[in-house]
């Protein structure tokens, strides 16, 4: 049983990332975190806002050009535990996780794209961020 309430958000939703995928490509979990690189996540995270997946992608780690892909569940989903509560109250930014993979359905070229001062701001935010990913 989850510590988390599954959500019933409908989407659609959204992945982002510096990987050069492809429609039918699935996306896992078993990589290392883009915000604490020792830690291997189980999950794959997802967003049912295009920009908030664009944000994850300008952070990820990679020297590939920021990139959002459109994905279908492929399995159960729940809030992301390192944000709701923890950081927002309820789910404002729709951020899920899932054990199960993610598949790539389409690619989104029309996100909101950080200026590079937003940017190096949220970059020095994650870097003096404190306590432990949950995984």
């Amino acid at each position: 049983m989850s510590l988390y309430e599954p959500t019933s958000d409908p989407g659609p939703f959204f992945h982002g990332t510096r990987a050069d995928l492809s429609v039918g490509d699935l996306i896992t979990g078993g990589f290392r975190s883009n915000y604490r690189p020792e830690v291997v996540m189980d999950h794959v995270y997802f967003t049912a806002l295009s920009d908030g997946a664009g944000l994850a992608a300008e952070l990820a780690r990679g020297d590939g050009p920021p990139r959002v892909y459109v994905v279908q569940l492929t399995g159960p989903f729940e809030n992301d535990p390192n944000v709701t509560d923890k950081k927002f109250p309820g789910n404002p930014t729709r951020s899920y996780r899932s054990a199960e993979p993610l598949l790539i359905t389409g690619e989104v070229a029309d996100w909101r794209r950080l200026t590079p001062q937003a940017l190096q701001d949220w970059r020095e935010r994650l870097n003096n961020v404190e306590g432990e990913i949950t995984n």
